[in-house]
């Protein structure tokens, strides 16, 4: 996706001028900068939601999501309705969007509230609702502007994990967050929106998850000269041993990672994964080894 000169304006004030920019394709890419800088109107921009005033978008993915700073719950749906409405509006079969809609609802913690009407949804349920939507069509363009904002400390876990698996799916994944520690480990670029403009930042940002936090080690072998697939989720910490290499990441990437490692062409064989201390939740079947855990995790992804 590039932007060629872009910029933008409410009335006769301009928020964003003069932006040249490329985003890549399977990348996580932060976006950061004080209030009022145009970080929420770059991401409308790149979303499709605005059309710059000056300049051109060019190369958006087919299928683009965009999850607001606010949600309007004022639709007369109800939570399951409207997501099987917005997956109708992407294309997806009534059954299709009726199964996906349950299971983002159920990944959420907001599948007690499939019927209940938007308007009498708390804030935070509201938010859940609306990440959903975002994710019901699996978009090739994922734009989130304070979408962790609102949930509980499982949803935004949750959230974590759904980005990872888009990035590694091959989406491009544009988020703001307030906290600067979301996902800072895995982004692949990050941009400051100051002066009118929007600038590339070089330094490093501090880890996602800090020493300490719960990680998981998944154990893999791939076929023989095979190299590791590149752009793992999670950045993760390789060890080496004869017939086996060890990728440790934070929980939250380990879903994702272990996608990538199936759907890499040849696919590599997962020996083992194991949770480690401190983690909340251990991995799907981390109790399986050799060929049963690959099949799980095949079944498991062919079914996603």
């Amino acid at each position: 996706m590039r932007l060629r000169d872009v910029g933008h304006r409410y009335g006769g004030r301009w928020v964003l001028r003069g932006v040249d920019l490329t985003l890549p394709a399977r990348a996580l890419v932060r976006v950061e900068g004080a209030n009022g800088t145009g970080k929420s109107t770059l991401l409308r921009l790149l979303a499709g939601i605005d059309t710059p005033a000056e300049g051109r978008i060019t190369g958006r993915r087919a299928r683009t999501a965009y999850v607001p700073e606010r949600f309007p719950a004022t639709l007369p749906l109800t939570a399951a309705g409207y997501l099987v409405h917005l997956g109708r509006v992407h294309g997806l079969r009534t059954a299709e969007a009726k199964e996906r809609a349950g299971q983002w609802l159920t990944r959420f913690g907001a599948g007690d509230h499939a019927r209940t009407p938007l308007a009498a949804l708390s804030k935070g349920t509201s938010q859940k609702v609306a990440v959903a939507q975002a994710l019901m069509a699996a978009p090739d363009m994922l734009v989130l502007d304070e979408a962790w904002t609102g949930l509980d400390t499982a949803a935004r876990a949750e959230l974590d994990r759904a980005v990872a698996e888009r990035a590694a799916a091959g989406a491009t994944v544009v988020f703001v967050d307030h906290d600067p520690r979301r996902l800072a480990g895995a982004a692949a670029l990050t941009l400051r929106t100051e002066g009118g403009g929007v600038r590339r930042v070089c330094a490093p940002v501090a880890p996602a998850t800090p020493p300490g936090g719960p990680r998981v080690l998944v154990e893999a072998a791939g076929p023989p000269g095979a190299p590791l697939p590149r752009d793992l989720p999670g950045d993760p910490v390789e060890d080496r041993a004869p017939g086996t290499v060890r990728l440790t990441v934070p929980a939250p990437y380990s879903d994702a990672l272990l996608a990538a490692l199936l759907a890499a062409r040849p696919p590599w064989h997962i020996r083992q994964v194991t949770a480690e201390a401190g983690a909340t939740e251990r991995p799907p079947h981390a109790e399986a080894r050799g060929e049963e855990l690959s099949e799980a995790y095949s079944e498991a992804y062919e079914e996603r």
